[in-house]
């Protein structure tokens, strides 16, 4: 195999998803892992997800689940959305789709249901879309939307001193069930950074392309990334979810 490639959250950013696969000379040897969040934010959520139907057939993708793609699926198969979402991206994702025949609405639906929880790679790193509480880890997570709702892991790893080590019994138990953890959901742009940012054994691949930053695509050994453009430059006539 060659490459392990985690992605950041995409948000109907087409443009720039196939501007960092270019950027990073993807080839079919690599593993491409998606951490969520497709859709919601910029103007091309239909257009992304038929993209990665695409990659699936092309290359060895793993697709995980993020909070609005679930929220994305339920409004397709029941009509249902709060005003959260419809107010964060969740407006433009639907005008969208109520353009879209049956067919493919329905083929949307299939990719949305068939999302993972959380990937864990053979060298024991974890990938997921937001987070987990279990201290025993995400396999004994029992509150199973916290792998796409939850921040406190993130949270926790950005309040972590620099000299807690992993042996200490300070260090928290959840961080120390994996090699490594790559997650999403929290942009990064919260802590005034447009690149990966590693905090203790978490890695947050999130930057910030729903709003000002790029998408970012990493290679998981190396820890080299490329990026696109920010994301808004793509899309000069709108305003995402700013």
């Amino acid at each position: 195999m060659g490459r392990e490639l985690v992605i950041g959250d995409i948000h109907g950013s087409y443009k720039a998803v196939k501007q960092i696969l270019e950027r990073a000379a993807v080839t079919a040897t690599d593993r491409l892992i998606f951490l969520g969040d497709y859709v919601d934010g910029w103007g091309q959520s239909p257009e992304v997800i038929d993209y990665l139907l695409q990659l699936k057939s092309q290359f060895d993708c793993v697709f995980i689940r993020g909070n609005h793609d679930d929220l994305l699926l339920r409004w397709l198969k029941t009509g249902e959305y709060t005003e959260e979402w419809f107010n964060h991206g969740g407006r433009l994702t639907m005008e969208h789709y109520e353009r879209l025949p049956a067919d493919k609405r329905q083929l949307h639906i299939l990719f949305l249901e068939s999302l993972q929880d959380y990937y864990l790679d053979d060298d024991n790193r974890l990938f997921v879309h937001a987070g987990f509480t279990s201290l025993n880890g995400v396999k004994h997570e029992f509150f199973t939307r916290m792998f796409f709702w939850d921040r406190t892991l993130w949270e926790t790893a950005l309040c972590l001193d620099k000299s807690i080590g992993h042996n200490d019994p300070l260090y928290p138990k959840r961080f120390t069930h994996y090699k490594e953890i790559f997650i999403g959901h929290t942009p990064v742009t919260r802590i005034g950074e447009t690149v990966p940012v590693q905090k203790a054994n978490i890695w947050n691949v999130d930057t910030g392309a729903a709003f000002k930053g790029p998408l970012t695509i990493m290679d998981t050994g190396t820890k080299e990334y490329w990026q696109s453009d920010p994301v808004h430059e793509l899309y000069p006539d709108e305003k995402g979810r700013n």
